[in-house]
């Protein structure tokens, strides 16, 4: 089956959305279908093959984070050529109400098209102001796809239908090989934190708030923040007396991230709002990282309700401290979360889940035609 892939951001800079289409046409790739990726990028970034660039991207504030994307003339004129000449049995596009070549691909495609919607914003004004205006193009959308329950009710709030729930995968080996490393296990405890530093609803300051308190009851532990953002301003934040228990990296590569997860004895996940479903915890437990996160829905449903990770109050720095120190003191305990979190995450592996993803393609373009330019 030849796959059209459509990724409303930036594939040159890391986010949730660009792992999922990156990871997804690989392990399309991997099942023996051909697979072209249509991004905002650089074009003087090194890609994958199967990306084709779709123009520069644009800063813009979306959904409490800073988004990149492309949306103009250039990327639409880059969209509707890509369609044109891609021959494609079916058209997968994620986040289709984005505007970005997300929603000019919409706009432009006919045929087959599948749509994985991965924002959980239920209660957005902007996106009922916009729900009427989009709906008579949503119908296009033959097979409709949400990452989370949370996900799918927003999709069904503004939009309606009848959403299978898909959610966001990984490759668990890549996490569940990778050994602890001299460079991040620390004798005393290693606390992680990924995301990024200036994006307040990733709750980094909540954290580091709570870091006297945690290295005052469990001396010797350290904190390895990675992410991008203004490192300087993130240590300020931090007591002068207790700056060395913590290090700020910046943004880490694929490997380290990996190993900062195989090295945790507790990944930390202080989140506030605005997440769908929470692959980071998925990717920590894959590699054999106690999860602490705040008790979001989300983070709720794949901890499955602290059967796989502890929770604590949304915001509460003082709850936060309490568990982390209780769950540093008790080896026991995280020995148990990792043994339980090691099979729960084998349903997350691209294994399991393309499979699923080619059997919603195969509904949608069964005599449906291929994917052509809108006349």
């Amino acid at each position: 089956m030849k796959v059209g892939l459509v990724c409303p951001y930036s594939l040159d800079v890391p986010g949730g959305v660009q792992n999922h289409v990156r990871d997804l046409a690989e392990a399309l790739v991997d099942h023996g279908h051909d697979v072209s990726v249509l991004a905002p990028t650089d074009d003087d970034v090194t890609l994958p093959g199967y990306v084709v660039p779709a123009g520069r991207a644009v800063p813009v504030p979306y959904n409490g984070s800073v988004a990149r994307l492309a949306f103009g003339p250039v990327s639409n004129a880059r969209v509707r050529r890509w369609l044109s000449e891609g021959g494609f049995d079916v058209l997968h596009i994620h986040e289709p109400a984005v505007p970005s070549v997300s929603l000019l691909a919409l706009w432009a495609a006919r045929g087959p098209i599948v749509g994985t919607f991965h924002t959980s914003m239920t209660r957005s004004r902007a996106m009922s102001a916009a729900a009427s205006i989009l709906r008579p193009s949503m119908e296009k959308i033959a097979g409709r796809i949400a990452v989370s329950e949370h996900a799918r009710s927003t999709l069904v709030q503004h939009f309606g239908g009848e959403p299978v729930v898909i959610p966001n995968g990984l490759y668990v080996d890549r996490f569940s090989d990778t050994p602890r490393s001299p460079r991040f296990a620390r004798a005393g405890g290693t606390m992680v934190f990924l995301g990024r530093l200036d994006e307040p609803r990733k709750g980094l300051e909540i954290l580091l708030g709570a870091m006297p308190a945690i290295v005052r009851a469990h001396p010797g532990v350290h904190l390895y923040v990675a992410g991008r953002g203004d490192i300087d301003a993130a240590r300020k934040s931090v007591p002068r007396d207790y700056r060395d228990s913590v290090t700020f990296l910046g943004l880490v590569d694929e490997q380290t991230r990996a190993e900062l997860l195989a090295s945790a004895d507790l990944y930390v996940a202080p989140n506030i709002g605005g997440e769908s479903f929470g692959i980071i915890l998925v990717e920590a437990m894959a590699a054999g990282a106690p999860v602490l996160a705040s008790d979001l829905a989300a983070f709720r449903r794949v901890l499955e309700y602290g059967q796989l990770g502890t929770l604590f109050p949304v915001g509460d720095s003082g709850a936060l401290v309490e568990a982390a120190v209780e769950l540093l003191d008790d080896e026991v305990r995280r020995g148990m979360l990792r043994k339980a979190a090691s099979v729960a995450v084998r349903r997350y592996d691209w294994s399991v889940l393309c499979l699923d993803v080619v059997r919603v393609y195969e509904t949608v373009a069964a005599g449906a035609g291929r994917v052509g330019e809108e006349r």
